[in-house]
Parts: C-alpha cells; structure tokens; sequence
C-alpha cells in the first residue's frame, strides 16, 4: 500500500502473568504516516500541525521542537550505522479533538528495497517521561527477527526498572503486527500485542474511526488507571519511580537465531 498515510484499525492485547493474573483486550486505531510525504496526508478530517478533528503534531515526536521528524530520524540511523534509505513510516495514535496520550509509537525504517532494517520505539510513560528504543534489524526477513532491549523507563509502578523488552515485528500488506515481551529477573512477566489492519486514510475511514472511538486519547489514559486499580487491588507489589536514565535512547540489535 503506498498512500501517503493509513489508518490501522485494531486492537491491543496485554496479560500480565505473576503474582496475579491480569488480562485485557480493547479495539484501538493508529494512524501510520511516510514521513517524506506528509504534506499529501492531509484531508478534511485529517491534519498535519493544524487543528482537525483527526491529527498529527510534529512537536509530539523525536527531537519535539517541529523541525523535520524525516531528516532528524535518518541522522539517528546514519549516526548509528544503520542502513535504513528507504521510507519511514510513523505508527502513532493521533490526536482526536486535539487531545492524546501515546504510550508508544514506532517508527518503522526500510531501506531502499522495501526491508525494514530499524524501528525506533518512542516510549512515553504516564509520569511525563520519554525513552527511544533504537531496534537495529539486520537481516533481508528481519521483519520476522526479534530484538532484545534492555529496560531503561519507569513506565508503570507494579514493575521494576531491570529486565529486558522482546520485540517482533510483522509488517504485511494485510495486516500489522507488533508483540512486545517483558522479561524480569524471574522469568517472562508481561505480554503486550498490538495489531491492525492498514487501509488508505481517507474521509470515510477518518469519520468511520471517530464515530466508533470519539474519546481514544482519554479512554487511553482512563484504562491505565483501571488497569492500575486492578493490579493494586490484587496486591501487586509497587515500585517507586527511580530517577530517570540520562540516555535518551538507547541502541539495540536483532537476536541471532
């Protein structure tokens, strides 16, 4: 699918496996933007740092100052060594009526025959902290490889800063994948799923996906909440917040099968 912008409809998935079992699964959408064609993303009901019912703010991503997401994205990866020149595509959920919580959104990085080599996972928490995962993929199916990163963000008080995340990506013309496993130091303690179909961002979809989640920012942040209560009502240990890691980002490579 090569339009300037899609729009994911799907769903997230999250099981917490110890001491108490905690699982739950809501419908969601993302939008997905090329960023060398951000200005053909643009739609009635769809903007790009203008005010629409549906929208992107450049200021909410990367170096949050406005300035090109493109340019400041390829200078990550060049500044890294990572061969990835071909389209980046931001996976992010918009602003609706101007308002949003993003808890992450991927940049996925291909290079010039269509591979993806890099995704960067800008990690936001509820506490008002930021880290990116730099994900280096290296081989021609990496879509389908893992990459291992270690912890570096408090982003929930049930679980500790230790341990390492597990990504897998799939990126297929019919549907997205992207599953994220969190290992401490007992073992695996956290699954994460998130998916979608991609289709074109046009006015029907932007207007079908309102209609259906007409509050997706704050019902974001409200099932945080509930999902916290629920674990502490379960007597999950808490975790106090640890002062926050200098590294902005922090860079990462595939797992050698």
């Amino acid at each position: 699918m090569s339009s300037a912008a899609q729009l994911l409809q799907g769903q997230v998935m999250h099981a917490r496996l110890r001491p108490a079992l905690n699982r739950f699964v809501y419908p969601v959408f993302y939008v997905r933007l090329n960023l060398s064609r951000l200005e053909q993303a643009g739609t009635r009901w769809f903007g790009i740092d203008c005010w629409r019912p549906l929208s992107v703010r450049t200021r909410d991503y990367g170096p949050r100052d406005g300035s090109s997401l493109e340019h400041w994205m390829r200078q990550l990866l060049a500044s890294h060594g990572i061969q990835a020149d071909g389209d980046i595509w931001l996976q992010t959920f918009p602003r609706v009526f101007g308002y949003v919580f993003n808890p992450v959104s991927f940049w996925h990085c291909h290079d010039a025959q269509g591979q993806l080599r890099a995704v960067l996972a800008e990690v936001n928490s509820t506490f008002g902290e930021t880290h990116r995962y730099l994900l280096a993929l290296g081989g021609a199916d990496g879509q389908h490889r893992s990459v291992q990163a270690v912890k570096q963000l408090h982003v929930s008080p049930f679980c500790a800063v230790e341990g390492h995340y597990r990504f897998r990506f799939r990126l297929a013309a019919h549907a997205h994948s992207t599953s994220i496993d969190y290992y401490d130091q007992h073992g695996l303690l956290l699954r994460t799923a998130l998916s979608g179909r991609p289709q074109p961002l046009s006015d029907s979809a932007v207007l079908a996906a309102l209609l259906r989640f007409p509050l997706l920012g704050l019902g974001i942040v409200a099932r945080i909440h509930w999902q916290a209560l629920r674990l502490w009502l379960k007597r999950v240990p808490f975790f106090r917040q640890p002062p926050t890691p200098l590294a902005s980002t922090t860079v990462h490579q595939e797992i050698t099968p």
